[in-house]
């Protein structure tokens, strides 16, 4: 495997240089968030262009740091028609840049039947669930136009919040540009934690064909609440689904989240090490 980083979790420094310090801590590629990363100009949908695409292309070529994950986590859920399109038009800039950048995956989470893109127990009817996937549909359709592909990411307080309804989506769609990223850390609550095993399982039966990225992160319970951190600094079991990632999944690209600069070596360590005894 491949281990990266979210590069808004790295030092906050120009995204030449950001790419520069995490090759520098060992990171092989990264998660990017245009927004999150970039402020000296615009990453507004039109300023994607080819030439910036190839502008960034050749800093991450330069470090030796592929780039896994054009990050574009907005709600295809939206309600509102004038707000959906908007979401629409900015994951197809993104798809087209990807075109030009060389990533791994767009990726994306499942959003909310609502406008403020937050958990209600809407998340979880099917009737959200068939929204999303209609509202999905061209996404793809368009990924497959421009060769890209596009992975969503099922979080337990979104929409895709399972296993099974992410199969459904993948199998609905059908669609070979469409793929996961698993985060498995996501599909745990302060109500399901204690069954990570069975949760983790039934992850890789239903959708371990189909991951194209992992997500490495950790969680602590602080408070009755669960809380992410940097992986190693809490109770996840990730000696059950390294395994099957690394006989399975060969230079996979694995990107930690919830690191902080000053841990994110650490972080990195304590998952190799995993990996090595797997």
């Amino acid at each position: 495997m491949q281990f990266g980083i979210r590069l808004h979790d790295a030092v906050n420094v120009p995204i030449e240089e950001r790419v520069k310090a995490v090759r520098e801590q060992g990171f092989a590629c990264a998660h990017v968030a245009l927004s999150k990363v970039i402020s000296d100009n615009s990453v507004a949908d039109s300023a994607l262009t080819p030439g910036y695409a190839m502008y960034l292309k050749r800093v991450f070529e330069k470090n030796e740091v592929d780039l896994a994950v054009l990050g574009c986590y907005l709600n295809l859920a939206n309600p509102d028609p004038v707000q959906l399109k908007a979401i629409q038009d900015k994951y197809m800039a993104h798809i087209r840049f990807a075109a030009h950048l060389g990533v791994g995956v767009v990726g994306t989470e499942t959003g909310a039947p609502n406008v403020e893109y937050k958990f209600e127990e809407a998340c979880w009817s099917e009737e959200a669930l068939e929204l999303f996937i209609k509202n999905l549909r061209p996404v793809v359709k368009y990924a497959e136009q421009m060769g890209v592909l596009l992975a969503i990411e099922p979080v337990v307080r979104h929409i895709v919040c399972n296993p099974v309804r992410a199969r459904r989506v993948l199998d609905e769609i059908n669609s070979p540009n469409l793929r996961i990223i698993l985060d498995p850390v996501n599909l745990l609550e302060i109500y399901n934690y204690e069954k990570q095993d069975e949760i983790f399982a039934e992850a890789i039966e239903l959708l371990g064909k189909d991951v194209a990225v992992l997500h490495v992160k950790d969680f602590i319970i602080e408070d009755g609440k669960l809380k992410s951190v940097g992986v190693g600094q809490g109770q996840a079991h990730w000696d059950k689904i390294i395994p099957y990632m690394k006989k399975e999944k060969p230079f996979m690209h694995a990107t930690l989240e919830d690191t902080k600069p000053d841990n994110a070596v650490a972080c990195l360590n304590y998952i190799k090490e995993i990996y090595k005894n797997s």
